[in-house]
């Protein structure tokens, strides 16, 4: 999926019950735009590497998960 289109990738989630993770502002535009489809998790930390994606990630997902068990369709995890 790494080369797919977004409608492909989007596709793909909805029919898997996944939840999106991006940094791709067009899969929140997708998601606020319709009723349906997957929940997308945006993350919104400029580059960086590698490491520090994934420690601001690790420190977010609590709440992360506490608004997807709200029912929240989209979340964020912003830049520190």
């Amino acid at each position: 999926m790494a080369r797919a289109r977004d409608h492909d990738v989007w596709n793909n989630a909805s029919a898997s019950d996944s939840i999106l993770v991006t940094k791709d502002e067009d899969f929140v535009t997708m998601r606020a735009l319709r009723s349906d489809g997957p929940a997308v998790i945006w993350v919104r930390i400029g580059n960086s590497t590698k490491r520090v994606l994934i420690d601001r990630f690790s420190a977010a997902f609590p709440a992360v998960l506490v608004a997807l068990e709200r029912g929240e369709t989209i979340v964020q995890i912003p830049d520190a």
